[in-house]
């Protein structure tokens, strides 16, 4: 896997890494078999590199991650759920155009 601005998270660690942040953090639900997820993945990546700052993005692998999947109820992946300040606040699910998820982000930013 190429270098990434996205942070890896688990069941694990999803309550420290996105739950107790501040801040906007969108946490990619993914699967390496997944085709659409494979597309959003790169989009994802551009936007946590210009979102610096400003919002996060990290992935969760489902087939690893069950637990944090079913909490969610993410049925379709790619599920992108946004986190603001802990607390989920939106949610946009399959591989979408980049200005729809920029949009998102620029909604909640502020």
């Amino acid at each position: 896997m190429s270098a990434t601005n996205a942070v890896e998270v688990t069941d694990a660690t999803f309550a420290s890494e996105i739950e107790q942040s501040s801040g906007l953090v969108l946490v990619d639900f993914w699967a390496t078999w997944c085709g659409p997820c494979q597309v959003v993945a790169p989009v994802l990546d551009q936007l946590a590199g210009e979102y610096a700052g400003k919002a996060r993005v990290a992935k969760l692998d489902v087939d690893s991650n069950q637990r944090t999947a079913m909490r969610f109820n993410v049925r379709s992946i790619p599920s992108i759920l946004f986190f603001k300040n802990g607390r989920h606040v939106d949610t946009v699910v399959g591989a979408v155009p980049k200005p729809i998820l920029e949009g998102k982000i620029k909604q909640h930013i502020v």
